[in-house]
């Protein structure tokens, strides 16, 4: 009796800490719950049906063609651009770190800012974004023409990791593409390919076991779903990388890019309850809702999730992480659409660089 008084103690607060889709609240408005409800329902559907994204060839850069792209700016740039692997994919490609900052080589008294893409390797956008506000710093920095440019490179340390999910990228599919041996890696034959990397970063990630009807729309243990998390936290090389990156920089503000559905999300993504820095995430925010006219919200109203990077990384370190999602579908083949958001998501970039100063 007490064992089963235990278990629905447990059932009982784990719906207080998630939300029902009818409390959904964000930005404050009734348009921005519609959007989020409708949003969540289409993106789920999608989900579960293993969706893959074939684009246009011309339009986003290969990660061979990234590399090139990324070596000849090193190389131009090499005053204030840096170039460096966090390690290599399951299919033996680099994962890129870009470092921007006025003294390059050194590891200044100065806030860090990291800005990460392509976590899903079929949200092409999301790297896109961060090579063009990479290459529009350099340009720029050295135009001598935008001082807000030169405030961002002179007085912050800018990370970018254009591409955290290269082999999906090239694959045009959501997950890595690391073999699985069964959901718990016990199989001795492969039975699937992948591991969707922004359910694999640690921070709660054993409490999905405890709540699988809350979590288990976005969220699986089965190794075959989009949604999987893997067998363990951090089993994936990708997440590795980024979790020895955090270990070793001091970063402050934080943005990964995704698509799609025009949102500004914060922590948390497992809880409804609102971080302790709640009014800063809300300004930031809402600043950055004038740029780009994106809805904000606490990420768990959009679907709950355990085990991405930004509840981790705010949880762990303390950095004011954020998602961003693009745009309205997740590889537009308008080439316009896709200029629009680069040039826009640059101004929440500087935006992000100006606001690190400050906190």
């Amino acid at each position: 009796m007490r064992k089963i008084t235990i278990s629905l103690s447990i059932i009982v607060i784990g719906m207080l800490l998630v939300p029902a889709t009818s409390s959904l609240s964000s930005g404050g408005t009734i348009h921005g719950t519609a959007v989020l409800q409708t949003v969540r329902e289409q993106r789920l559907r999608e989900l579960h049906n293993n969706l893959q994204v074939g684009t246009t060839s011309e339009l986003y850069r290969s990660y061979d063609e990234m590399t090139e792209d990324l070596q000849r700016l090193a190389t131009n740039y090499s005053q204030i651009m840096s170039l460096t692997s966090l390690g290599k994919t399951h299919e033996g490609r680099d994962l890129w770190l870009v470092k921007i900052s006025d003294n390059v080589s050194q590891e200044e008294n100065e806030p860090g800012v990291l800005f990460m893409g392509a976590h899903h390797g079929n949200e092409k956008p999301s790297y896109e974004v961060c090579l063009f506000f990479i290459e529009y710093l350099l340009k720029e920095y050295t135009n001598s023409s935008l001082p807000e440019v030169r405030d961002a490179v002179n007085s912050t340390q800018i990370y970018v990791i254009p591409m955290v999910n290269p082999d999906g990228v090239e694959a045009g599919t959501r997950k890595n593409r690391a073999p699985n041996h069964g959901s718990f890696g016990r199989k001795t034959e492969i039975t699937s390919i992948g591991v969707d990397l922004n359910r694999n970063y640690g921070y709660r990630w054993f409490r999905y076991f405890l709540l699988i009807p809350f979590y288990g729309r976005a969220t699986s243990f089965f190794d075959r779903s989009e949604a999987y998390r893997g067998t363990q936290p951090f089993s994936e090389n990708e997440t590795q990388a980024i979790k020895q990156f955090m270990q070793t920089h001091e970063i402050t503000l934080s943005l990964s890019y995704h698509t799609y559905g025009g949102f500004i999300l914060y922590p948390w993504g497992y809880t409804i309850l609102p971080p302790k820095d709640r009014l800063i995430f809300i300004s930031i925010g809402e600043n950055i809702s004038r740029i780009n006219d994106y809805i904000w919200s606490q990420s768990v109203y959009l679907y709950p999730t355990v085990g991405d990077a930004c509840d981790w990384m705010y949880a762990t370190y303390g950095v004011y992480a954020f998602t961003i999602e693009l745009g309205e579908s997740f590889a537009p083949d308008d080439p316009v659409l896709l200029q629009e958001m680069c040039l826009n998501h640059t101004t929440v970039n500087l935006y992000v660089c100006q606001r690190a100063v400050s906190l």
